[in-house]
């Protein structure tokens, strides 16, 4: 994700690169921080190459985040094999921007009605349903969900354990939560200098109390290469491999 902070005597906020990663353990960690231009795919593309050159050789099975172009354009530049999961957080605040205010609470439970489908197919038919409910007022809230459909759907493809911490970056909101409050109680930081290295170290010192990863126990499968469907492992029978 990309969070913006305002430093008192800076003209205009800067943006601060965000990638938390788990490792195989189930650990969430801070793997990636810099300063950028959020919908800069140049911006993206170095802090993933540094990634690369601190070690990160394995891509990531999957990436989760916003609508954000520029970080989308740069992991395909650097790691095209890595899935790719659209925030259903960030996508239910941008469709629901394009909806009227009376109408958002109705809305906003049709679009939980797909996230939290228990399959694939019912999240489908739930997308569906919204299409045919909105699309003919509100086609512009309509194409916003229905544009980044395959990528909003991606977390069925992996351990139903696993769902909760895949379909959205909210993780990295939370922890800017803390960030936050903290520079509205100090007033804000004087220079972007020292936002930064406030930044980083409320951010450090808030991962030493991040929780493990659900299901921790299938990470070594997706690591793997266990193929999941709707979050079952898939397990061949000796007639399909013998086919």
């Amino acid at each position: 994700d990309g969070v913006y902070l305002q430093a008192r005597m800076e003209p205009q906020a800067e943006c601060m690169l965000v990638l938390i990663g788990a490792t195989p353990e189930g650990r969430k960690e801070l793997i990636g921080f810099q300063v950028g231009m959020r919908e800069s795919a140049q911006s993206w593309h170095e802090l993933l190459v540094d990634l690369k050159a601190r070690g990160l050789t394995i891509a990531p099975q999957v990436a989760t985040g916003d609508g954000a172009l520029g970080f989308w354009k740069a992991i395909e530049e650097v790691w095209p094999r890595t899935c790719h999961q659209r925030c259903t957080v960030h996508k239910t605040a941008n469709v629901l921007n394009k909806m009227p205010k009376v109408l958002q609470p109705a809305a906003k439970a049709d679009l939980r009605e797909i996230w939290t489908a228990p399959d694939r197919a019912a999240a489908e038919a739930a997308i569906t349903k919204f299409v045919e409910k909105y699309g003919l007022k509100y086609d512009k809230a309509v194409t916003c969900l229905v544009k980044d459909r395959d990528a909003l759907l991606t977390f069925y493809d992996y351990p139903a354990e696993h769902w909760e911490h895949l379909r959205t970056s909210n993780p990295i909101e939370s922890v800017f939560a803390t960030v936050r409050h903290r520079t509205v109680r100090t007033k804000g930081a004087l220079s972007q200098d020292t936002a930064r290295f406030m930044v980083f170290k409320l951010v450090t010192a808030a991962a030493k109390t991040w929780r493990k990863l659900n299901g921790e126990n299938q990470l070594p499968k997706v690591i793997q290469g266990i193929t999941f469907r709707d979050g079952v492992e898939v397990i061949e029978t000796p007639a399909q491999n013998a086919a």
